[in-house]
């Protein structure tokens, strides 16, 4: 039995998957600065009041835990998992896994260091679809993919001032989010993108702004365009899209390969689709097929069953708290650890000098085990 502390009311995202294999899981502890949170832990998870704690160290101290959920404002994500790691819990840390090269580089020197479990917590590519098209790239339907596409276009300038803070107090998010420049938030867009890609990796990124026309004056531009040259030489697209006027379209992606491509929906009754050459249809990429209505039978078997059908993100949310809890039985790192979750959230941060210079072209880091001091840096 794994025993979980979460940090942050944004871990509540989590409950309704542990509550789901609760022979493997169990939460034991919560803690958040508002008082209103430890009342809903204590409502929705059934937490005793020696269970919930305002300060964080107090709860890696005293609390019956395994592991750590880390659901806090980003620029407070390293500080609390490294604190967790010296400590002796595992960790699944929200996106973005920092805020700085810097602080990347300190979580990977933390994360040998301390022999644990350190799980990159980028739920979106745990979606059904996401999971189901990647079935399908495995089985060679598209052929050889070169360049992909993800967008997240989420109009958010409401969480810059919080519901419960006095009018006009700005929130974390209004500085650390909505007043950072470049591609601030990529990694929902770009994460299930490079699962389609398979053990490639970023190797140099190109950020592109229209420029700031949003009413507020945040300093953050309304949209970014990056472009990700991959180690293979194929490319792949990003949008990241938080103040245009627009509705929501959080999960749009694409995939182009050489016996077809994959796009997601966009809104106003469309559908996921392909279009693929086949031995029987070798014309069939110039038509459309419903994804859903043709290759459902193709989604990984453990998406079929009904355990994670009430959590989050299509189901996404089990998944990944699953994966977590095998990587600590097994003692094996998981597929999105410490150095993807440097690789893509470095996206974010080489983007900031990117946009800022007319979208010049910026090395990423080759994040990996025991990584020279010498290649810690940033080429301009």
């Amino acid at each position: 039995m794994i025993k979980i502390g979460i940090v942050g009311v944004r871990g509540f995202s989590i409950v309704s998957a542990v509550k789901a294999m609760p022979e493997e899981a169990q939460i034991t502890a919560m803690c958040d600065l508002s008082e209103a949170a430890l009342d809903e832990a204590k409502e929705r998870i059934g937490l005793e009041d020696s269970q919930c704690y305002r300060i964080y160290e107090d709860m890696l101290e005293k609390a019956d835990i395994d592991a750590v959920v880390i659901a806090t404002p980003m620029q407070l994500h390293v500080q609390h998992a490294i604190l967790a790691l010296r400590a002796g819990k595992h960790v699944m840390c929200e996106v973005t896994a920092g805020i700085t090269m810097d602080e990347l580089w300190w979580l990977i020197e933390e994360v040998e260091k301390s022999g644990k479990i350190y799980m990159y917590a980028e739920n979106y590519c745990y979606m059904p679809e996401v999971q189901l098209v990647r079935s399908m790239v495995k089985k060679g339907m598209f052929g050889e993919i070169y360049y992909g596409e993800g967008e997240y276009t989420h109009e958010c300038s409401s969480l810059c001032y919080g519901d419960n803070t006095p009018a006009g107090k700005p929130t974390w998010r209004h500085f650390w989010q909505m007043g950072k420049r470049g591609a601030f938030y990529p990694t929902h867009s770009l994460g299930p993108v490079m699962q389609w890609f398979d053990d490639d990796r970023v190797v140099a990124i190109s950020t592109f702004s229209p420029g700031r026309h949003n009413e507020w004056g945040l300093r953050g531009d309304d949209l970014t365009q990056t472009l990700c040259q991959l180690e293979s030489g194929k490319l792949v697209k990003i949008r990241v899209d938080t103040l245009s006027p627009r509705p929501h379209c959080m999960t749009y992606y694409s995939i182009q390969g050489t016996k077809g491509c994959y796009e997601a929906a966009r809104g106003l009754g469309d559908v996921a689709k392909v279009a693929l050459d086949t031995d029987e249809d070798p014309k069939g990429h110039e038509n459309w097929r419903s994804l859903w209505d043709n290759y459902r039978d193709l989604l990984p078997e453990r998406y079929k069953d009904e355990a994670g059908k009430d959590a989050g993100h299509g189901g996404g949310d089990y998944y990944i708290v699953a994966d977590f809890i095998e990587a600590i039985k097994t003692g094996v790192q998981p597929e999105l650890n410490v150095y993807k979750g440097a690789e893509w959230t470095s996206v974010a941060l080489l983007s900031e000098l990117s946009v800022m210079n007319g979208g010049k072209t910026m090395d990423v880091p080759n994040f990996r085990k025991n990584m020279p001091y010498s290649e810690q840096i940033i080429k301009l």
